[in-house]
């Protein structure tokens, strides 16, 4: 994780990476991350090339309560799960 003060941002790179896989490994590190991401003090930011995986994160991370945003960047999706500021 980096980030700067109590405020972590910890960065999954699943580019190339197609569902299921992409949704069973992100939900893995948000179940690792699960304290910290529920206390605000980290957030998970997912990378992935596949359009369909957006849909499937957001609606897997908002039915466990999480904040959830999309963004579309270069050639990718950054899905930040977590603290959204």
């Amino acid at each position: 994780m980096n980030g700067t003060g109590p405020f972590d941002i910890a960065e999954l790179d699943l580019r190339g990476h197609v569902c299921p896989s992409t949704l069973l490994l992100s939900l893995r590190r948000i179940n690792v991350m699960k304290e910290e991401l529920r206390a605000g003090t980290a957030r998970l930011e997912i990378l992935t090339d596949n359009r369909d995986s957006t849909g499937t994160l957001s609606d897997a991370a908002g039915s466990m309560g999480y904040g959830v945003k999309v963004e579309k960047e270069k050639g990718h999706y950054r899905v930040i799960v977590g603290r959204i500021d």
